[in-house]
């Protein structure tokens, strides 16, 4: 029986935070399957924490030359993943995006999924260089009027297979994004779901997050748990299955590495919505229970964490005088230093793109409970 531990450090093998590796862009984010970019810093600090050597300008290219792309993929939310992984995910996700981004926004503009479906391919057309998000409104206001325009691109913008387009520093997206066309057309229409590609998220989530459940997987991907099951079934004989410490049934690749419970977990600090807290249905691998509430806000927002031996013990934020460190608990002096050479590290980095980066999330630390705090 796997115990809680050593899920922890499977997760953190495979996600490249047991040890930075010296790893392209293209390949350590095809490693870890995919990254969260609701916020255009995040994916370059979770690079960072994963990449030996780490060069922004790097991610810079990848985004600009396409290796990289942003779009919204699993759990309705924009995540950067690799342009080879990008078609079969999206297609893996066409029936949460049907039925989330149709849905009662959108039917209130007085439009219909067939709508949506006979539009796509003229908006992909419009599409094929980068458009703004204005331009792409005004395209949507000159085919349906202004009264449909926002509930009609508020569902065709995430449904469309649509890429955000880079537009510059300092994280070579703006707030305002620019748009796309992802180059592989619309679509099928419904809500079928395509087995193939389901069972291709699997066996790329097993192993950038394995060992896992059905929830898990339906977590990560939000799609109903159901096609899971069915596509572990299908997959019978490709997966293995192991017991959990709870004792449910986990699935994972054979011979996918496992690492020791005692393998050394060095500190880091985590971007705001990195994937390891979002990625499982049971977050208690990587999140304390008593931790949760105070770093995912239940407004959606997921604060920069401290990461300590593997588990959240705190988070940090950058001011103009350093990193502030907040503790839940009381750390060792050995790891104080370790944090504060990370946050050496993380302050180069910020400090050629955006010194205070996440600064309009700091109302959240008037919130938290009495911690220990440090400047690193």
């Amino acid at each position: 029986m796997l115990t809680m531990r050593e899920l922890n450090r499977a997760t953190l093998g495979r996600q490249l935070l047991l040890e930075r590796e010296p790893l392209s862009v293209a390949d350590a984010v095809r490693r870890v399957v995919a990254l969260q970019a609701q916020h255009p810093a995040s994916p370059y600090l979770a690079l960072w924490n994963r990449v030996a050597g780490f060069a922004p300008a790097e991610l810079d290219a990848a985004f600009t030359g396409g290796s990289v792309v942003k779009a919204t993929l699993m759990r309705i939310t924009l995540h950067a993943v690799h342009a080879g992984d990008y078609p079969v995910l999206r297609r893996a996700v066409q029936p949460t995006l049907y039925a989330s981004r149709l849905g009662f926004r959108f039917a209130d503009a007085g439009l219909t999924p067939a709508d949506a479906d006979e539009l796509v391919p003229e908006l992909l057309a419009f599409a094929r260089l980068p458009r703004t998000s204005a331009q792409m409104q005004e395209w949507v206001e000159e085919r349906l009027g202004a009264e449909r325009k926002d509930g009609a691109w508020w569902g065709l913008k995430a449904y469309a297979p649509l890429h955000h387009a880079p537009t510059g520093r300092p994280w070579s997206f703006d707030p305002r994004p620019s748009f796309v066309a992802a180059g592989m057309g619309a679509l099928p229409a419904g809500r079928a779901v395509d087995p193939q590609a389901l069972r291709t998220l699997v066996l790329r989530y097993l192993a950038g997050f394995g060992p896992a459940s059905v929830e898990d997987v339906a977590q990560f991907a939000m799609v109903q748990r159901a096609p899971v099951r069915e596509a572990l079934r299908a997959l019978d004989g490709t997966v293995e299955q192991l017991p959990g410490p709870d004792g449910s049934t986990l699935f994972d690749l054979p011979g996918a590495p496992r690492p020791h419970a005692d393998t050394p977990a060095p500190p880091r600090l985590m971007a705001m919505w990195d994937s390891v807290l979002l990625a499982y249905a049971d977050r208690s691998r990587v999140i304390p229970p008593a931790y949760r509430p105070l770093v995912m806000r239940r407004n959606g927002d997921v604060l920069p964490t401290l990461l300590v031996d593997g588990h959240v013990a705190g988070v940090w934020r950058a001011l103009d005088g350093g990193i502030e460190a907040t503790a839940f608990h009381p750390l060792p002096p050995a790891t104080w230093d370790e944090l504060a050479a990370e946050a050496a590290s993380l302050r180069v980095l910020l400090a050629d793109r955006e010194a205070e980066v996440y600064h309009r999330y700091h109302h959240w630390w008037s919130k938290l409970p009495q911690s220990e705090v440090r400047m690193l």
